[in-house]
């Protein structure tokens, strides 16, 4: 029996899951279930990242205190994980006393080793907020390719990287100010003087994909650098031992909370040891699985903290791609940005797990989710071909035999064939071939598929004196399934959940596969996985609409200033017909957090239109009200009935929103001009 230990990337606690979220959490956890259906003792760790700046201002910006945001976070990650069948046997928080601890001993350790450094740098500092700003809070002009409104570490249109301090005109997301630049003491760790180490370890013993181990040589031959593992009040997260203004960088304490989370999974089962899994000399299997955005972090800072702070270091760290939809980025602006929860709502979570599998190798390959291959893929193989073996051969167990399969197994061979294919598929799944496991195990249900049409039981139960041959085939069939629903048990297991209980047995285990069901009575069948309707789809497609409609920018706080955007030609705002409109009704939409629905007066003619103010107004307050509307916007199909304008508003967000109100005087139809 193999002792592993795997952890996958721990989800920011800065809002709701989205799909991209769950890619690494599904290939870990099929990897997982796979091995505890082996027999062995595979634990399955995570929590929440909970700190740094995003936080801090995200909590103040929603008027709630960081501890309550993170809270709130934690458990609705927790619920999202569940509701998709994740195995995680504990699921913590890094704003833990046990990371506390394990932060503070790691970094004493390296201070008494010469490891840590300290010295004055300038940094980005926003005189209204009275904050450092990280780079991702800074925005300006690509001074490669000039393009407007970057972020200030990298260009997201030409890929440029640089500092903050090259940007042209920044300015500042928080307040829209331009940074002046501040000095502040720093800590660092020494990662240079790990390179010896690193560039061995990078190497050795399969640790990494050979695709990182090749990324990681372009950091190598620049050379490594300290790493800044301090930030500057104020700052949500741990404070350095003996200061009062001074804070551990998040991206210090986030993989330590790997350890800790495991570390309370141990208090909870003494029979567990940490040191068995995190000491030096730990014989335990040690992975992580993560995207490739996190891996220098992971395959760099972690290994070297880690062995100078004498604990042991990953046995492997898996990296995958990045997530797309219908083959663009996930982006609010787009529509293509998905909540866990969202898809939750409209369909089985097990028809993402399947079809992530699909696509799912040992590769660092980016992965598309396109809803028209998905929904082809769960109708064609989970209903057309694995499903359809089971509800072709049930009934006529149940309808001719009260539910009895046979006694023997009318071919053994193909059993026997279908049983040793398992070896294969099971050498798939443990190196992560996910995608060629699934093809294998569906060629498996096409030749059982193949058999039943071969045999049809449908005739040979119009002869009562064949009676018997029907109860072999359909047992034949049954048993196939069997074994086709104990290769699919780590991506299905809330199906096989549901296939055990039809088949009255115990939970399925990988050896199961050595033996057929013979001489055993089923229950009745009952639709385990249903087709999937294009109009779920078309209900999702408006529900991410809803998701992503009339929401302030998330940088913003509750400072209503922001950056001006680039200048436009007095042509360009000519085509825009901004028009005056008298709010002639206002009700709440049910099934909507954020929308009030309007019909307006725009003089000639009435419109309705969904405004996202419902947080400041409530209905009443608006009739008679005369505002602006955007009167050429293209019509909008949402879930809740057509937008065919826009109503002009400003504030921030939250019960800060004011809509744009004319003086007496002005009538409905009238331009702004």
């Amino acid at each position: 029996m193999r002792k592993i230990l795997v952890t996958t990337a721990l989800p920011y606690a800065n809002g709701p899951l989205h799909l991209g979220h769950l890619v690494d959490c599904v290939q870990a956890d099929i990897w997982v279930r796979f091995h505890k259906m082996q027999g062995h003792q595979c634990l399955f760790i995570c929590g929440d990242d909970s700190h740094g700046t995003p936080i801090m201002i995200h909590a103040e910006k929603k008027g709630m205190t960081p501890e309550a945001l993170i809270e709130q976070i934690y458990r609705e990650h927790k619920a999202d994980f569940q509701d998709f069948h994740i195995s995680f046997d504990n699921y913590y928080t890094t704003h833990s006393p046990e990371n506390k601890a394990l932060v503070e001993t790691i970094f004493q350790r390296h201070v008494e080793q010469g490891n840590i450094s300290q010295r004055t740098i300038k940094q980005a500092f926003d005189p209204v907020k009275n904050l450092f700003l990280p780079d991702r809070y800074i925005k300006g002009e690509c001074p490669r390719c000039h393009a407007k409104d970057q972020y200030g570490d990298n260009c997201e249109v030409c890929g440029a990287t640089y500092t903050p301090t090259d940007l042209k005109n920044p300015y500042s997301t928080l307040s829209g100010e331009k940074p002046i630049e501040k000095e502040s003491k720093h800590y660092f760790f020494q990662l240079q003087k790990y390179a010896d180490f690193l560039h061995a370890w990078t190497r050795d013993q399969n640790h990494l994909q050979e695709q990182v181990t090749h990324k990681l040589d372009e950091w190598f031959k620049t050379g490594l650098q300290e790493w800044d593992i301090s930030r500057d009040a104020p700052y949500f997260g741990f404070l350095i031992p003996g200061e009062s203004q001074k804070y551990f960088y998040c991206w210090l304490d986030a993989p330590v909370g790997y350890m800790a989370s495991f570390q309370q999974y141990c208090a909870q089962h003494p029979q567990v040891k940490f040191a068995d899994y995190w000491g030096k000399d730990s014989t335990a299997e040690l992975y992580h699985f993560i995207g490739k955005d996190i891996i220098y972090f992971h395959a760099l800072f972690w290994p070297a903290i880690l062995t100078g702070a004498n604990f042991r270091t990953p046995s492997a760290i898996f990296c995958h791609g990045f997530l797309t939809i219908n083959g663009q980025k996930m982006s609010k602006s787009r529509g293509t940005y998905i909540k866990a929860r969202t898809y939750l709502e409209h369909f089985n979570p097990e028809y993402l797990r399947y079809y992530l599998a699909t696509k799912l190798s040992d590769r660092i390959e980016d992965i598309d989710v396109n809803f028209e291959d998905f929904t082809n893929r769960i109708n064609a193989d989970l209903v057309g071909k694995f499903i359809n073996i089971a509800s072709r051969c049930a009934s006529f167990i149940q309808k001719y035999f009260a539910g009895k399969l046979a006694a023997t197994c009318a071919l053994p061979e193909l059993y026997a064939a279908f049983a040793q294919e398992g070896d294969v598929i099971a050498e798939k799944w443990q190196r992560f071939e996910y995608s060629q496991a699934i093809r294998q195990i569906m060629a498996l249900a096409d030749r059982a598929n193949q058999y039943i049409d071969e045999k049809k039981p449908w005739l040979l139960a119009k002869d009562p004196q064949r009676l018997p041959e029907v109860q072999d085939v359909c047992s034949m069939g049954i048993n196939l399934f069997r074994l086709l629903m104990i290769y699919l048990k780590p991506v299905l297991p809330k199906t096989a959940e549901h296939v055990e209980k039809f088949l009255n047995i115990p939970p399925l285990q990988w050896q199961d596969k050595n033996q057929a069901l013979l001489n055993h009575t089923i229950h009745e069948f009952q639709p385990l996985i249903t087709r999937i309707d294009p109009k779920q789809v078309e209900a999702m497609t408006m529900s991410i609409q809803q998701d992503t409609e009339v929401k302030p920018t998330e940088t913003v706080t509750t400072s209503s200033i922001e950056a001006i955007k680039p200048e436009i030609s007095i042509d360009d705002f000519a085509k825009i017909d901004l028009r005056i409109a008298k709010i002639l009704r206002a009700e709440h939409v049910e099934g909507a957090d954020k929308l009030l629905r309007l019909e307006v007066d725009l003089g000639n003619q009435t419109r309705q239109v969904f405004a996202g103010i419902k947080s400041a107004y409530e209905p009443e307050q608006l009739v008679g009200k005369l505002v602006v509307v955007v009167a050429n916007l293209a019509p909008r199909k949402m879930r809740f009935g057509l937008s065919e304008g826009m109503v002009l508003a400003a504030g921030p967000g939250g019960k800060d929103i004011w809509v744009i109100h004319p003086d007496q005087g002005a009538e409905p139809g009238m331009r702004v001009k």
